[in-house]
């Protein structure tokens, strides 16, 4: 019986990986298992009083739009612009949306269509101390 394609492929990546294809294969009961430390939960328990505070803001709105890109035009052109006109972003096709928060920066992401409605996948999301180095 002769070596598939699919076998030929597996033998190129192990090769590139440094593994011997014709290697034994691996007893799975003489494997033994590697002592492991219990995971721990290293944050501290907010008290009632961070808890309460928390609640009070977790129900403040706030608004959430997505960019797409941005232009500067002059008055001149912005009045001559109607139904069919065009106005070209700084963005290219394809690039990622930013997801503004009060207007301050927290995401990148694409359009998705969901049940015949626009969303957005969040693909980065910005750091907290990268969040907060901009509002300084």
């Amino acid at each position: 019986m002769g070596i598939t394609d699919d076998q030929k492929l597996a033998d190129e990546w192990a090769a590139a990986l440094g593994e011997d294809p014709m290697a034994p294969d691996i007893d799975v009961d003489e494997v033994l298992a590697a002592p492991l430390d219990e995971l721990q939960d290293s944050s501290t328990p907010i008290s009632e009083d961070e808890r309460r505070k928390l609640d009070t803001i977790m129900d403040i709105p706030v608004t959430i739009s997505m960019e797409v890109g941005r232009s500067q035009i002059s008055i001149r052109n912005l009045l001559q612009l109607n139904q069919g006109s065009v106005v070209e972003l700084d963005r290219i096709a394809g690039e990622s949306l930013d997801v503004m928060v009060n207007g301050t920066l927290i995401a990148h992401g694409e359009v998705v269509v969901v049940n015949d409605k626009f969303g957005i996948r969040l693909t980065d999301v910005i750091s907290q101390t990268e969040r907060i180095k901009k509002l300084r």
